[in-house]
């Protein structure tokens, strides 16, 4: 049994940016300070991340992706081959401006500044390739650091996919299929470096997913001349080629339905989409939002094969308000209608900041709310 495929309290991966951490990275951005004076900062504040994490009870960390500015940098930070921008806090802030916390937000693909890849849809310019392993360099520090045992979470080829002008880089790539091959080849060296850094647990973020269940984001796919279940079927055979080998990790992937500024990108439940992706997909643990309506009950759940962990997102990260331990307890007890209970775990909905903007609560707020998934997770499991 892999040792951390059943721990009952989880984190998804980010955390507010500290105040000193966000002007440091706007100073470096405007050539005040340089990338070894940035890292200065970025330590200090890791430091302090990680003992808060394990003073809380966590059973793993991370390094709150401090280090980023999208939870996407852990690809399109580390590969090559791409018209893509380069990265600032000032972009990131720019790119949510006119948005309203607790509503839908359609993410702009346009402006005046060339974008991010994979944060924007971004075309290439030649065959992308690993030109440096951000997500290793990131755990080699979090290693040092943690005494507890360290995750990283990656982005999905599902939503590098979806993140591709595939229409635009006809002259380089024949197509889809084409394009998320190179993909996986890429994120299995990613994961091949963690693995060699001592890395056991690598969370795939595929916010993407909950895509197949939104009726605007199937329009959009369809605009662009795709088939939303060839784009489906296409994703979960890539996620399975990319954890092909890595036997002796623990592997979860983590749905949401967007996470930026306290808004949100997607509707549509699990019920459509939840018996392919849990029997279908080779995780070990299945981390879903469960916070608001949106994600509906707990009934696709029943689909679960054995052996596998649902870690419930019942815990809010977008909004303040904090949720009580009788009330989650009791959800995890509807959800245990459909699951066995040994078969569930509980985490934060997402993470607190998802970019480097964050959520629109305050690090208190953070602190109880990763005190409350542990709390909860000590009364219901032991």
């Amino acid at each position: 049994m892999k040792e951390l495929a059943t721990i009952r309290n989880d984190i998804v991966g980010s955390l507010l940016r500290p105040a000193e951490l966000k002007a440091a990275r706007v100073n470096f951005d405007e050539g005040r300070l340089s990338r070894e004076e940035l890292r200065q900062v970025e330590d200090l504040h890791i430091r302090d991340a990680v003992k808060l994490q394990e003073e809380i009870g966590l059973s793993v960390v991370t390094d709150g992706e401090f280090r980023r500015l999208n939870f996407q940098d852990s690809f399109g930070e580390s590969v090559s081959g791409y018209d893509a921008g380069k990265p600032s806090l000032h972009f990131y802030e720019k790119r949510v401006e006119g948005g309203s916390p607790l509503r839908r937000w359609e993410i702009p693909d346009g402006g005046e500044q060339k974008g991010t890849a994979v944060a924007q849809r971004r075309p290439v310019l030649e065959k992308i390739g690993l030109g440096r392993n951000v997500p290793a360099e990131e755990f080699g520090f979090l290693r040092s650091v943690a005494s507890r045992p360290g995750k990283v979470a990656l982005i999905g080829p599902d939503r590098i996919s979806q993140r591709f002008d595939w229409q635009n880089s006809l002259a380089v790539y024949s197509g889809l299929d084409e394009f998320v091959a190179d993909v996986v080849k890429v994120e299995r060296k990613i994961i091949s470096g963690l693995i060699d850094a001592g890395c056991r647990y690598v969370q795939i973020d595929a916010p993407g997913y909950t895509a197949y269940v939104d009726p605007p984001s199937l329009a959009a796919m369809r605009g662009r001349g795709e088939d939303p279940q060839e784009n489906f079927s296409r994703s979960l055979k890539a996620d399975n080629a990319m954890l092909a080998g890595f036997d002796d990790v623990t592997f979860g992937i983590h749905l949401c339905r967007g996470n930026q500024r306290s808004m949100w990108h997607r509707e549509g439940t699990y019920d459509e989409i939840a018996e392919r992706l849990l029997n279908e997909l080779n995780f070990d643990r299945f981390l879903f939002e469960y916070d608001s309506p949106r994600a509906g009950g707990f009934e696709p759940l029943r689909f679960l094969p054995k052996g596998k962990v649902i870690v419930l997102g019942l815990v809010s990260t977008k909004v303040a308000a904090l949720e009580n331990v009788d009330d989650l307890k009791r959800r995890i007890d509807l959800a245990a209608k459909h699951v066995p209970l040994d078969q569930i775990a509980i985490s934060p909905q997402c993470g607190f900041s998802s970019d480097v903007v964050g959520n629109l609560i305050s690090p208190d707020d953070q602190k109880r709310k990763l005190e409350l998934v542990v709390e909860t997770a000590r009364q219901v499991w032991g």
